[in-house]
């Protein structure tokens, strides 16, 4: 038995860990592992390399990915769909484990209707994958920017300012829910549901009546004013999934508050912070847990699925449902960024 694993998407803390346990794993069933590199775009240029104890000794505490990443879709011209077929065959692959978010599952999940064996292991910082109640790499997230927003805290208090905080989070405000109440956020916004900004002002203006001179708000980058319907974009360029590049709610925020408030204002993004660094304990764990249940579905012939976290338990979903949607703040959860505020 002959298994590739690769990483796609957005690094995040936890993927090194994952394919230690899918190679430790697949050793101990007598299997060969194949690392291709840099996601899908390896697959369609055999860029590989063999994965064996050595290989993968020591990355257990270390960031990103031994294997690189892209964000490559190899479904969106038909030429590289057939080299990519063509090409598992030639490696000679019984099975693919593909370690990624929704993109990369999305392309597994393809490939698997194809008639291909192929093994999902979720991964996002956003924590907003279908079916599995945790990804790695969020707790890790949460916890770089819960401690900038305690540092934040120290700076706004000294200077009477009110600073925004934009954190990651497209269409999923996960961390800015999490580290906004673990930080003790004033105000906190996400994506699933468009803000007043009369009332952030409102909120930001009444702290500094009540004679706390300053404030903090958290933002998720796929935040949005009510009356505006588009994402803050830096730019219209658009990846291989067709995602624009989010960014620039935060620095609008900061524009307005000031102007409206009279409040000195700053904003702050944490970007690609929140994706660097060392996993935490509980992201060693679960991606740990992630990648030996995912090579036990190979032995067990168990294709088409992604291993999830329900409840406690690691269990297959087939790769079809994990797409069909973003996990999302549900309402009975959203009223937690308010229970704070001014």
């Amino acid at each position: 038995m002959k298994i590739g694993v690769l990483t796609g998407g957005g690094d995040a803390p936890g993927l090194n860990p994952a394919i230690r346990a899918v190679v430790r794993r697949a050793i101990s069933y007598g299997y060969q592992v194949i690392g291709i590199r840099r996601g899908w775009a390896g697959l369609l240029e055999l860029d590989t390399i063999p994965l064996d104890r050595n290989a993968v000794s020591g990355i257990l505490p270390k960031g990103g990915t031994m294997l690189g990443t892209s964000r490559t879709n190899p479904f969106v011209k038909e030429e590289d769909q057939k080299k990519l077929t063509e090409n598992i065959k030639k490696l000679g692959l019984d099975a693919i484990v593909a370690i990624g978010g929704d993109d990369t599952q999305s392309v597994a999940n393809r490939l698997s209707k194809l008639g291909y064996n192929v093994i999902g292991i979720p991964k996002t910082i956003d924590n907003d994958l279908w079916g599995t109640d945790r990804t790695f790499g969020f707790d890790t997230a949460v916890s770089i920017a819960t401690e900038a927003i305690d540092r934040i805290h120290t700076t706004a208090e000294s200077h009477q300012r009110t600073i925004v905080v934009e954190v990651m989070g497209r269409h999923a405000g996960w961390i800015a829910l999490y580290s906004g109440i673990a930080g003790g956020a004033d105000v906190i916004l996400l994506p699933e549901e468009p803000f007043d900004l009369n009332e952030v002002c409102s909120m930001v203006k009444k702290r500094y009546d009540e004679g706390r001179n300053f404030a903090v708000v958290v933002v998720a980058e796929g935040a949005v004013p009510k009356g505006i319907e588009d994402f803050f974009t830096r730019n219209s360029q658009k990846d291989a999934f067709g995602h624009e590049r989010l960014g620039g709610i935060g620095e609008w925020l900061e524009k307005e508050i000031e102007e409206r408030t009279g409040v000195e204002t700053r904003s702050v993004v944490l970007g690609h912070v929140q994706r660097g660094g060392s996993p935490t304990a509980y992201d060693r764990i679960l991606a740990t847990r992630f990648g030996i249940a995912a090579v036990d579905l190979i032995k067990q012939g168990n294709f088409g699925k992604m291993v999830s976290l329900q409840g406690e338990k690691i269990v297959p979903l087939p790769l079809e449902e994990a797409v069909k949607a973003n996990r999302v703040v549900p309402e009975d959860m959203r009223w937690l960024a308010k229970v704070f505020s001014p």
